[in-house]
């Protein structure tokens, strides 16, 4: 009898040691869970901006490349126009050589004819050295006319060096250019002036848009034609809307 009630109790126990044991287990199962749903969420998180890290690396790699591929252009752009502008100075001082020799042939011919009038030449001589005069007065007037066309492109290439190598890279434009605004596009924001190449218009050129001497908007010149040009407004340099007949100047006049 006694032995029973023992083993009833060892029995009784043992599933209360159960019991508690699977209380404690169960209370500790949502703990265990939430444990492992932190872990796996963090891992979550890890993994995405790991590939977000790697998206970034990517495009930094590739905006690097494009940056090195622009400087690369730029500096080729550069030296062409520095290639260009030693050949437009020698071709000035050839000009000027010229000029100088036909201004001096002019002379020779005057003092001839002068000197025909006082020594009385023949019809002939007469004839040749008024031929020599004429051809001496149109060939100077071509290389003053090629003169003046080669000033105008030193000047377009000397406004386009300034971006590269001038200390705040602007274009800088004829200080005494003016003009204005012919034809108006509100939709697309771009303008015709009335001044073009002949004028001193100058491509990437800045000009200031006014009004009865108020401010309205500043416009960047992106294509050039011979007696106008077309510009972009630029984005906020909009302070007014721009009209037919608003007065442009340069925005960064060249000092000399």
């Amino acid at each position: 009898m006694l032995l029973r009630i023992s083993l009833i109790l060892a029995i009784l126990a043992g599933l209360g040691a159960g019991g508690v044991a699977y209380y404690e287990f169960s209370t500790q199962i949502p703990q265990l869970e939430k444990q492992r749903n932190d872990e796996k969420d963090a891992k979550v998180a890890e993994i995405d901006a790991h590939n977000r890290t790697k998206a970034t690396l990517k495009k930094t790699q590739s905006d690097l490349a494009q940056t090195q591929q622009e400087l690369a252009d730029t500096k080729s752009e550069l030296d062409k126009a520095v290639a260009r502008a030693d050949a437009q100075s020698k071709r000035a001082d050839d000009l000027q050589t010229k000029l100088a020799k036909a201004t001096s042939d002019l002379q020779e011919a005057q003092d001839m004819v002068a000197a025909y009038k006082a020594s009385g030449l023949t019809p002939d001589e007469v004839v040749k050295l008024d031929k020599n005069l004429k051809d001496a007065q149109l060939q100077i007037a071509a290389i003053n006319a090629e003169k003046t066309v080669l000033s105008r492109t030193l000047a377009h290439v000397s406004a386009r060096l300034s971006l590269y190598e001038g200390p705040d890279n602007f274009v800088k434009l004829r200080a005494d250019l003016r003009g204005n605004v012919v034809v108006v596009d509100p939709k697309w924001d771009f303008v015709v002036l009335n001044i073009g190449d002949v004028q001193g218009a100058v491509q990437d050129g800045e000009m200031l848009v006014s009004r009865d001497g108020k401010l309205v908007a500043k416009v960047v010149i992106r294509s050039v034609e011979k007696d106008r040009c077309i510009a972009n407004i630029m984005p906020g340099w909009k302070l007014g809307e721009v009209i037919e007949g608003d007065v442009v100047t340069p925005a960064h006049p060249a000092t000399s």
